[in-house]
């Protein structure tokens, strides 16, 4: 065990934790989980009826300058820096309820700018370890992994209400996959005719929102106005839209929950 050096008041010495991990043999994936799960599990008595019990998935790009890093990319969209920067995308699945947030799983995406390839890689991996299959996995698409890491986690015993998705992932056979998982989404979504077409007579966003806008009262909060509508997807089914103004652009976001009230 690498946990044999104990030092007085049950702490461990810093070489301990540094020699931990370093052992590529460990499951690290899991034992993010589980912990988080135990700690989940320690704070649901906090719980107060009618608080929403959200799951959040979203990638983050993590600068990498050096070019001999494992897994960074040459070309990766920063919204911080708002630039194509060498980095490392991190496609991360998050708990959050009112009182705290928890990292349940991640997943690290290699695009076709990547600076090494697998082969190239300064250990070699066994086909069985986890190591390895971390690396696989990087090569498939965002989208499966967020459906694999949001399975794994429920599967680990996680309960939420609802799941939060940026638009990146907010299209419809996405969506449709979470549901079937008994997890409503609730997401912004693009204006464009190419992904939403809906079963109406108004079958575009822009069409709906054209129409209801003049036959709905808008509800009105300081700086933005929104209205909201139960519209019929060939897909998803019944789902509700709710269309908010800032005076700049039209924000559109979806719920498949389509009971779910939007509060000010």
């Amino acid at each position: 065990m690498l946990f044999h050096q104990i030092k007085p008041g049950n702490a461990f010495g810093k070489d301990i934790y540094y020699r931990f991990l370093k052992k590529h043999r460990f499951n690290w994936r899991k034992l993010l989980l589980l912990s988080a799960v135990m700690l989940i599990a320690k704070i649901d008595p906090l719980h107060r009826r009618g608080e929403q019990r959200l799951l959040i998935i979203d990638d983050t790009v993590e600068p990498k300058r050096g070019k001999q890093i494992e897994g960074g990319c040459r070309y990766l969209w920063s919204n911080k820096e708002h630039r194509l920067i060498s980095s490392l995308n991190n496609v991360s699945l998050n708990y959050a309820d009112s009182h705290s947030t928890f990292q349940l799983d991640f997943a690290l995406r290699l695009n076709t700018s990547r600076h090494k390839k697998l082969a190239d890689f300064s250990q070699s991996l066994h086909h069985r370890s986890n190591a390895f299959k971390r690396c696989k996995e990087g090569l498939r698409d965002k989208n499966l992994l967020a459906l694999e890491i949001l399975e794994h986690a429920l599967y680990a015993g996680i309960v939420a209400d609802y799941l939060l998705i940026d638009s990146w992932y907010a299209k419809p056979d996405f969506i449709h996959q979470a549901n079937a998982m008994s997890l409503p989404v609730i997401a912004r979504i693009a204006n464009t005719n190419r992904l939403w077409h809906f079963k109406s007579k108004y079958k575009s966003l822009q069409a709906l929102y054209i129409i209801i806008k003049t036959t709905t009262v808008n509800i009105t909060v300081p700086i933005e106005r929104f209205t909201t509508v139960i519209a019929e997807h060939q897909l998803l089914g019944r789902v509700k839209l709710l269309f908010l103004h800032t005076g700049k652009e039209l924000i559109i976001f979806i719920s498949a929950d389509h009971r779910f009230q939007a509060k000010r």
